[in-house]
């Protein structure tokens, strides 16, 4: 569907149409994973604005990541952390140590709460992205910072993020020095993280900078490097520290794109420096703009709303010295993003469609340490599978469903990543996503717990239209819920579902009633979760 094919709202006004369960959803499904059928209902109850403030609710980090199982580390018992723990055994402790990060970062967006933290954090891990770094701790430092700065100050996380030690690594800002200057990260600073090409103007000219740029800027950013990479630090320290013998102290000279401006030998300050000067220019602003709609709404952005939509967030965000939050607080306000025709247009990414089952559904996880670890890196390991790997961003451009044209969130479904989709919702519900590794029913979706929450459990039209309402981001039409309750009950009167389920309310623990009831049940769900609506938010 083309949301520009009839006329959308296009303006940044607050939005003041109605607060139904419609567009609860749509805000909580496209700042959460898997928004929960009561968060949903709260978000009702409370109101668009109090909402919106819950999802920006200041907190606190979470305690990190800690040793799940392995006991073969002498610096670190079960039960702690080793993000600040010396190695001694590399291989095997960088192992561990990386299971229990992606672990803990799955715990994260499982148990986010009605809450934006998690979704801007991996927006910002797509937008400076990160892979190739093995080391759990340079790892952990770098997730923290994005987290820290999620909804902050977009200049000063980039500052952070350029010296970042990870960074340092993946984009080679620990090999540039004077006498070779490594143009890596400073061409992605400009063309990626912060400004953009635009389009080619000229030889080595892309309209907001140039391959003079490219040049100068590698230069500013010599003598960085990263210290305390596994094993190199005998008391566990890392961080990025700064050699002024690797530093080229000439003399820069920036492009007319940015007024010719001239930098002389700042040493350790003069990257932040440099970063000021970018930041002077308003097309960072339109950029950053550019992708978080894209993140959160739709991916077309045509002139009309480049001109009413992007470049009003984007004198927001200056007006605000680059802090992120009044400017996309403005577009989850706004009645452009209310507008219907962008419901159920985006394609789940692998963590929204496995987190809308699991959550959705209320699902349980192994509580022993251990087995909590091993059930969560599971999702990690099943998210790998479909092309979204937290840790590992395949490209510097981020994952292809955020820039790549023109297919852009079509990209997380090929003829790979589909039948695996298929195949891990329904594991979800049949037998439990951790049955491959012998957990049993770890991971299994209970449909007589979410059969409880219903309006009208002993009615089969109104549970139909309640999970249609629960799992699809539109409504669908008659003919489709009278195919779903077919399903439901085959060939069956509505009363039949109402004797069986009053059984069941009545005598809960009898199998032989909760068993025809969940057996009918589930066979719907296992349907819905398989139909092309349950792949849209």
């Amino acid at each position: 569907m083309n949301a520009q094919a009839t006329t959308v709202v296009t303006t940044l006004n607050p939005y003041t149409g109605p607060w139904t369960f419609e567009q609860a959803a749509h805000l909580l499904r496209r700042t959460m994973y898997g928004p929960s059928y009561q968060q949903i209902k709260s978000a009702v109850d409370n109101g668009m604005y109090f909402t919106l403030g819950s999802l920006f609710e200041e907190l606190p980090l979470p305690a990190p990541p800690v040793n799940g199982y392995y006991t073969e580390d002498p610096n670190v018992p079960v039960g702690e952390t080793w993000v600040e723990a010396v190695y001694t055994n590399v291989t095997e402790e960088t192992s561990y140590r990386f299971r229990s990060l992606t672990a803990w970062t799955v715990a994260l967006m499982w148990e986010e709460g009605v809450h934006i933290r998690e979704k801007l954090t991996l927006f910002w891990h797509n937008h400076f992205p990160n892979a190739s770094v093995e080391d759990p701790k340079f790892q952990y430092r770098y997730i923290a910072t994005l987290r820290n700065r999620a909804w902050g100050n977009f200049r000063d996380l980039t500052k952070e993020i350029t010296i970042d030690p990870a960074m340092l690594i993946y984009l080679n800002g620990n090999q540039n020095k004077k006498e070779a200057p490594n143009e890596n990260y400073g061409r992605e600073l400009l063309e990626l993280f912060t400004i953009g090409k635009g389009p080619l103007a000229g030889p080595g000219d892309y309209t907001h900078y140039n391959e003079q740029d490219v040049q100068q800027f590698a230069r500013v950013l010599s003598g960085w490097r990263d210290f305390g990479f596994t094993n190199e630090s005998p008391d566990g320290t890392f961080g990025s520290f700064f050699n002024p013998d690797r530093h080229d102290d000439g003399v820069k000279n920036l492009s007319f794109h940015f007024n010719n401006e001239v930098i002389t030998n700042m040493n350790e300050q003069e990257y932040t420096h440099l970063i000021d000067i970018v930041f002077q220019q308003p097309e960072v602003a339109r950029f950053i703009c550019r992708k978080l709609y894209r993140w959160f709404l739709f991916h077309e952005i045509d002139a009309n709303i480049e001109a009413s939509i992007i470049e009003p967030m984007a004198q927001i965000l200056i007006a605000n010295d680059y802090e992120i939050k009044p400017a996309l607080l403005a577009l989850l306000a706004s009645e452009h993003f209310y507008d219907v025709q962008f419901k159920g247009l985006l394609i789940k990414n692998p963590y929204d469609h496995l987190l809308s089952v699991l959550k959705t559904f209320d699902v349980q996880v192994s509580t022993p340490l251990d087995q909590k670890q091993d059930s969560l890196y599971r999702i990690w390991q099943l998210t790998k599978s479909l092309q979204l790997s937290y840790f590992t961003v395949p490209e510097v451009a981020g994952w292809q469903a955020y820039y790549r044209e023109p297919l852009y969130y079509r990209n997380w479904l090929n003829s790979s990543t589909l039948p695996l989709r298929l195949d891990y919702s329904d594991e979800a519900v049949s037998s439990g996503l951790s049955a491959y590794q012998g957990n049993g029913e770890d991971m299994l979706v209970d449909v007589l717990k979410i059969l409880g929450t219903l309006d009208a459990p002993d009615d089969p039209n109104s549970v139909v239209d309640e999970l249609v309402l629960i799992m699809f981001p539109k409504p669908i039409s008659p003919e489709r819920k009278t195919a779903l309750k077919e399903i439901l009950i085959p060939g069956l009167p509505d009363f039949e579902w109402t004797v069986e389920y009053l059984d069941y309310a009545n005598d809960p623990t009898n199998p032989d009633y909760y068993i025809p009831v969940d057996t009918k049940l589930r066979a719907l769900v296992r349907a819905m979760i398989s139909m092309p609506d349950f792949f849209l938010s």
